[in-house]
C-alpha cells in the first residue's frame, strides 16, 4: 500500500502512480522497453540475472 495518495480507478496501483508524472512514465516505459528489447544477452542470462538481484536484495520472487 502506497503512503501518498494515488488517484483511484482501474488497473495496477503502481501503474496509477505514473499517470500522476506522465514524463516519469514515459522515461520508466522506455528504458524498461530497452533493457527488454535492447540488450545482447541472452533471455535466459537475463532472468537468472534478475533472480539473482532479487535474491540479493531479499525480495521473493
Amino acid at each position: 500500500m502506497a503512503r501518498i495518495n494515488i488517484p483511484e480507478g482501474e488497473g495496477l496501483e503502481r501503474s496509477r502512480l505514473w499517470y500522476m508524472q506522465p514524463d516519469v512514465g514515459k522515461g520508466i516505459g522506455i528504458a524498461g522497453n530497452a533493457l527488454y528489447t535492447k540488450v545482447s544477452l541472452d533471455t535466459r542470462v537475463r532472468e537468472v540475472a534478475r533472480m539473482r538481484i532479487a535474491q540479493i536484495n531479499d525480495c521473493h520472487i
